[in-house]
């Protein structure tokens, strides 16, 4: 059900009534798994914490090693297997609903083995993130927050460079754009030559989502020698060439406009406080709750769980002011990638809105989202947003300016 945007610059997006109802139980899905994962996982690690079990794995592993750091290795992977097991009913659960109405098709062999290979990168990292912020709780016990904030940042402007080039590979295939269709990579120069952006073609690739998912999609990751513009097949095979370009100009936006960075230097901002936050709260907990809990000081391993309670319920707490700053984002690489497909398709307005439109449509999202959903979870603007915005955005009327791409 597309609509002819072309000729109604009042579009709304609309869903036909069987995925109108789909839509919306899938919304409901959504927020069942991720506002009852959330409470599921605090309620289970509240009630471990006051059963003691942060004392008895504690001195399990003090059984084993009296230094601190041997005690750690064995502690903290326990406790995110505890983590990852509470995380499980949520996944398989969303898993289930994709597969239902048709946008996951990958096996369970597959996605059990994702989920394993993210369940080791999880206690990889996490075991030394954890053995090294407990490491500066020993030694700095007032500044520890803020000595692993510093040492949060170049970890994770690492992890922004390396993910695209040694992570993302293990979950899924990556072939360069050129190869499979160079017809498309010349389009994408247009639309690169108009923004003045120089990208050579080998940072633009092709990933098999088909075997996962039937929806389209495309994104940009890491910076530097690393960042790169991948497209799903799924977008080759169900989106028309000029509504690829729209796709692929909003994604140039997220280049030109230098998201990448402006997002690593939000989350810095974020994590300072995030940190100094749990820091104070868990000072108060272990002072206030710490005897019966048999927790003897921030630093005690023993409070390893406390630390994840504290860690779920402030991410959570978080949410709306990073998806805010995420839908800002978007929202004006929007704003770029229309314009900056002014003079290479017909009408920017009708194949933007077509485009949304049929991305809604693809991964069933709902026309009348709940503003405090869309205000709580939501990393993109609603799709109903976008379209309408789209189709009403005519920077090149007369009296009107473009505002990132020169006319």
């Amino acid at each position: 059900m597309l609509l002819c945007f072309a000729a109604a610059r009042d579009a709304v997006y609309m869903l036909p009534p069987d995925k109108l109802a789909r839509a919306i139980h899938l919304s409901h899905a959504r927020t069942l798994a991720h506002f009852g994962g959330t409470a599921w996982t605090a309620l289970i690690l509240w009630m471990l914490v006051r059963m003691r079990l942060g004392e008895f794995i504690r001195n399990w592993a003090a059984r084993f090693s009296k230094r601190a750091w041997v005690q750690g290795l064995l502690s903290a992977p326990i406790w995110l297997l505890i983590l990852t097991a509470l995380d499980l009913p949520a996944s398989l659960f969303m898993e289930h609903v994709y597969r239902a109405y048709g946008i996951s098709v990958e096996s369970w062999g597959l996605w059990l083995s994702d989920f394993a290979k993210s369940s080791v990168l999880t206690l990889i990292v996490g075991t030394l993130a954890f053995s090294a912020l407990y490491a500066l709780m020993r030694w700095s016990k007032r500044r520890w927050w803020l000595w692993f904030w510093i040492l949060a940042i170049p970890c994770e402007a690492v992890a922004v460079f390396v993910v695209p080039i040694m992570i993302d590979p293990l979950f899924d295939h990556f072939s360069p754009l050129m190869k499979s269709d160079p017809a498309l990579v010349d389009q994408l120069e247009r639309v690169a030559a108009r923004g003045h952006l120089n990208i050579s073609p080998d940072r633009m690739f092709v990933m098999d989502a088909s075997r996962k998912v039937t929806a389209p999609n495309a994104y940009v990751t890491g910076f530097g020698a690393s960042k790169r513009i991948v497209v799903w097949d799924t977008t080759i095979q169900e989106v028309p060439a000029d509504e690829i370009l729209a796709i692929y100009g909003h994604e140039q936006g997220h280049y030109v406009l230098h998201h990448i960075y402006l997002g690593m230097l939000f989350s810095f901002a974020v994590m300072l406080v995030f940190f100094w936050i749990a820091y104070r709260m868990l000072l108060w907990m272990v002072h206030r709750f710490g005897a019966g809990w048999h927790i003897t000081s921030p630093e005690d391993w023993a409070s390893l769980g406390l630390i994840l309670l504290l860690v779920t319920v402030l991410g959570f707490l978080a949410e709306p002011v990073g998806n805010a700053f995420s839908r800002w984002e978007e929202h004006s690489a929007d704003v770029y990638g229309q314009e900056v497909i002014h003079g290479l398709v017909a009408d920017p307005q009708a194949v933007c809105a077509r485009s949304f439109q049929r991305l809604g449509e693809l991964w069933l999202d709902s026309p009348d989202p709940n503003p405090l959903l869309v205000f709580w979870s939501y990393n993109h603007p609603s799709v109903s947003d976008r379209v309408r915005f789209a189709a009403g955005y005519d920077p090149w009327a007369p009296g009107q300016h473009p505002k990132y791409v020169a006319r």
